[in-house]
């Protein structure tokens, strides 16, 4: 099956900047933001199926299993707005997410992967910053670095399952330096 649209993946280690470049992108192209704990929490409230069996994993304090979470992207993809273009951000978080999606949307599922590159003490400096503006003293350095090697473990993986599909993009900058270079990045793919 072939999409419409462009079809982007944001991926780099926690502390790069996905979210807010992510969210600043999905509005200049004027496609949806996916976001996986967004979309949870929306199937939660709405009280679906999915949500449902979501919301009782959820409460146990378990991860929901990958079978769902592609399930859930699946159905988000296949709304309207979303033939136009999309922009997935948290998942995939794995290569075997990545080959669920594959599988589930088709191979054509990511055109574009966005590489945040951004140096580990500067991630650990803006994590830090972070966790003392919004008060989450659990987020220490070594918190912090231990979630820097799961992502090194777990996600940096897909950079060479996406293969020439990924675009390295400086995460370093203020968010409007960042931004152009991934504007300018994405003009460069088409």
């Amino acid at each position: 099956m072939t999409r419409p649209g462009r079809r982007i993946l944001f991926l780099g280690p926690p502390g790069a900047g996905k979210g807010t470049q992510a969210s600043m992108l999905a509005r200049a192209l004027g496609v949806p933001h996916v976001s996986t704990g967004d979309m949870l929490r929306a199937a939660v409230a709405a009280d679906t199926e999915l949500g449902r069996r979501a919301a009782a994993i959820m409460a146990r304090g378990d991860l929901v299993p990958d079978e769902l979470v592609v399930s859930l992207v699946r159905e988000r993809l296949d709304e309207p707005d979303a033939v136009c273009g999309y922009l997935l951000d948290g998942f995939p978080r794995n290569v075997a997410q990545a080959e669920a999606l594959d599988e589930a949307v088709g191979d054509d599922a990511i055109e574009v992967v966005i590489l945040l590159e951004v140096p580990e003490g500067e991630l650990v400096a803006r994590l830090l910053r972070r966790a003392a503006e919004q008060g989450r003293v659990d987020d220490n350095e070594e918190t912090i670095r231990n979630r820097l090697r799961v992502y090194r473990r777990e996600t940096e993986p897909l950079v060479a399952h996406y293969g020439n599909r990924v675009v390295s993009v400086d995460g370093v900058g203020t968010i409007d330096e960042v931004f152009a270079r991934i504007v300018l990045a994405l003009a460069r793919t088409r």
